[in-house]
């Protein structure tokens, strides 16, 4: 029995969920494929065992912020570090949702929605468009029009893959700016793109962009994350967040991996491998006559395929764990794969055949390789 002053909202929310499986070859979660270095591991620990467990953080991270402002080129006084861009999301929703509304796509990113329904503010999903998954620009602006609020958009988007139209991002942002919306956009997944939206958004106090360690940086279980903002609304988020919420040990591997010469050049090696292996797959799961691939600028793959939960069994029984998506607006019979290392894309790939028995038979890494 939920004690009875528990708030509705939350009583009748659904938990966050993540059921997992016994595997040899983890594509679930769009996590880097490998961690550090063991020598920049090392200097992590060596980092570690300089801080003081006994004091303290610094009250906003403000030496990883510096860090993330000289990598990104923004304004120190705009960076907003917390303990994962989830935390952000939620702070977000507080700061300029709360008694207000919160609006974003369907399919997207599930922490949006959930932040909004469990703090009981007014939420409105716009549907992607169909056969492409675009902003249905029209829908929104009217949506628009009911402001204010707190606007969601990944771009690139999550779990479809692809990027957002240039003209249809700028026609929302623009809508959102008239009616006093505050527009975030959810850049967990540039680097793989090559392109981001900070021109878009610097220097303007209604908008912000969030950004993760989770992908690129593989730093999936350190849990940081972060918002560049004007440095005005920068220091509105800040209140919102708790304070010392970045502990000192989240705060020490930033600052290693932010100013290792080595770290960044693993960056760009892990961003160019994610790429190349990402056209691997999406060519290879091209060739079933029964898969529908849709376009990824992502670290990861959406495909269709005639029966999900059949073809996510048969992944598990070669021991390879992929996500189903088929339970979102839009994505029925739709999987997501994480593009991995090359091993495990091969392992992947190895397993089509088995998983997705028709048509051609093809030794699927043969195909894309060519």
């Amino acid at each position: 029995m939920v004690a009875m002053s528990i708030r509705d909202e939350v009583r009748d929310a659904p938990a966050y969920v993540f059921r997992t499986w016994p595997h040899r070859v983890k594509l679930d979660q769009n996590e880097a494929p490998e961690d550090l270095a063991p020598a920049l591991r090392e200097r992590v620990l060596a980092r570690l065992r300089e801080v003081d467990w006994h004091r303290y953080p610094e009250l906003r991270a403000h030496t990883v912020a510096q860090a993330i402002a000289a990598r990104d080129g923004w304004d120190r006084a705009g960076v907003v570090v917390a303990p994962g861009s989830n935390v952000l999301i939620q702070a977000l929703v507080i700061a300029a949702g709360l008694g207000r509304r919160v609006l974003t796509v369907a399919p997207t990113f599930a922490v949006y929605a959930s932040q909004a329904r469990l703090l009981g503010v007014e939420l409105t999903e716009v549907p992607l468009l169909a056969g492409g998954f675009g902003l249905d620009v029209e829908a929104m602006t009217r949506e628009l029009r009911r402001g204010p609020g707190v606007l969601f958009l990944a771009d690139p988007a999550a779990p479809t893959g692809n990027r957002l139209d240039d003209d249809a991002v700028a026609d929302v942002l623009e809508a959102a700016s008239r009616h006093d919306w505050t527009a975030v956009i959810d850049e967990a997944y540039w680097p793989y793109a090559g392109r981001h939206r900070l021109d878009e958004i610097r220097d303007r106090p209604d908008r912000l962009a969030l950004r993760t360690f989770s992908k690129a940086d593989a730093l999936g279980g350190v849990r940081l994350g972060y918002a560049l903002a004007h440095p005005d609304t920068a220091q509105q988020v800040g209140k919102v967040l708790l304070p010392f919420d970045v502990s000192a040990l989240q705060a020490a591997v930033a600052e290693v991996v932010l100013g290792d010469p080595e770290a960044a050049s693993a960056r760009e090696r892990r961003i160019e491998t994610a790429r190349r292996e990402r056209e691997r797959v999406r060519a290879a799961l091209a060739a079933h006559p029964e898969v529908t691939v849709y376009p990824s600028v992502t670290n990861f793959v959406l495909f269709r395929v005639p029966d999900a939960q059949a073809v996510h069994q048969a992944f598990l029984d070669e021991g390879i764990l992929v996500r189903r998506q088929d339970h979102l607006p839009g994505l029925a019979g739709c999987l997501r794969v994480t593009v991995g290392s090359e091993a495990d894309d091969d392992a992947f790939l190895a397993a089509v055949p088995t998983a997705l028995p028709a048509g051609r038979q093809a030794d699927a890494r043969e195909v894309a390789r060519g």
